[in-house]
């Protein structure tokens, strides 16, 4: 298995590991609802150094991502962000992933992890610019909840605030780094710092709260992470791993990469329907346009009717039949109550509908409810 820069922090901290996608990676560190209470009260730090990172950068640059996503790039300002489906000539959702435009003309594009290979060979392919994976040259980490802008704001003389939802920037951080605080130097023209570390920092996360993707050069990554510690000690920060990681992402309906969609789903079956552009051409959009015509399955959520767990793969049933599968399912300590995500045929995705789910020799009562489970501010 692979592991990321931060793999003997982990086990310092005594996390659980586990094989994710891959990477050996943290599942928890002392339980997963702790964690999960510490990022929705206060804040939490993740190390998400196995997503990938590919750099797409020249003149035709801009034009050759828009025809691969599904959101349209086109005029995106420098700093921006914007989430998008990267699909195959069948319309199949191949990854979900997000795109920064860092410098002009130069974007920072995350894939997941198991299909980073994959979508690194898909651009080059497809985009006349050049195409360079950096993934094993990052570390990334998420600084997730409501304390999280006043921590980093402790590390640097950069405005936190000041940086909106979506957005990134180049910050230096003023952490001590021996190895030195350079940030991709070959490849982004930014000088680096006299002193500290030049970190790309976005405020984005996949936890619906407030937080920040901090990414910096891999040689860097424990003195980064072991000074967010220090900063977030008065606001009770916690470490993270990937179980309470899925636990926030299920609670506000986020997609996660091979098991909401494993490659044989289109984007207008997962959703959300904001994500598809019509107005641009892309891959897959005529493909997608033909499916518009029929009846096709739904991702929807589900609610159920009390704490039992609902889990992949458990049989969706209404009106005494079968009309799809769970894909997540979790227990929200929020809503005190089971909650999903699965598929269901196009006739039964209706808001409040009521369905079942099918729990080892029982089928016990939920309904069709529309993402996030838990409203956010």
């Amino acid at each position: 298995m692979k592991r990321t820069p931060l793999y003997s922090t982990h086990l310092a901290l005594s996390a659980r590991m586990i094989d994710f996608a891959g990477w050996e990676m943290p599942v928890q560190y002392t339980s997963i609802l702790k964690e999960h209470r510490a990022v929705r009260n206060a804040a939490g730090l993740f190390d998400i150094s196995h997503m990938g990172d590919i750099i797409i950068q020249g003149e035709g640059a801009e034009e050759g991502l828009r025809g691969i996503l599904t959101n349209d790039i086109k005029g995106l300002s420098v700093g921006r962000g914007l989430y998008a489906h990267i699909l195959d000539e069948q319309g199949r959702t191949q990854d979900d992933v997000i795109t920064f435009q860092i410098l002009p003309g130069t974007y920072l594009q995350i894939p997941n992890a198991s299909t980073t290979p994959k979508i690194c060979q898909w651009i080059e392919e497809h985009v006349d610019a050049r195409v360079i994976n950096v993934s094993e040259r990052l570390a990334c980490m998420a600084l997730q909840g409501p304390r999280s802008a006043a921590i980093l704001q402790r590390l640097t003389d950069a405005d936190v605030a000041g940086l909106r939802r979506m957005h990134g920037a180049f910050m230096v951080l003023n952490v001590e780094a021996p190895e030195g605080g350079a940030f991709l130097a070959d490849i982004i023209d930014v000088s680096p710092p006299s002193e500290g570390v030049l970190a790309y920092v976005t405020r984005s996360g996949y936890t619906g709260e407030d937080g920040f993707e901090i990414l910096v050069d891999a040689a860097v990554a424990v003195p980064i992470w072991d000074a967010l510690m220090a900063a977030g000690k008065v606001d009770c920060i916690t470490p993270c791993g990937l179980g309470a990681r899925d636990l926030l992402r299920l609670e506000m309906g986020f997609l996660l990469s091979g098991t909401d969609f494993d490659g044989a789903q289109t984007p207008l079956e997962t959703g959300p329907g904001w994500i598809i552009k019509w107005d641009h051409a892309f891959v897959g959009r005529e493909a997608l346009l033909r499916q518009k015509e029929g009846s096709f399955p739904r991702l929807v959520g589900i609610e159920l009717m009390g704490r039992r767990i609902p889990r992949q793969g458990h049989p969706i049933r209404a009106d005494g039949k079968i009309i799809g599968k769970v894909t997540s399912g979790t227990l929200s300590p929020i809503l005190n109550r089971g909650i999903a995500l699965g598929y269901v045929t196009a006739d039964y995705a209706i808001e409040g509908k009521e369905v079942e789910i099918g729990l080892r020799n029982s089928w016990v009562g939920a309904k069709i409810v529309t993402p996030p489970f838990i409203k956010k501010g």
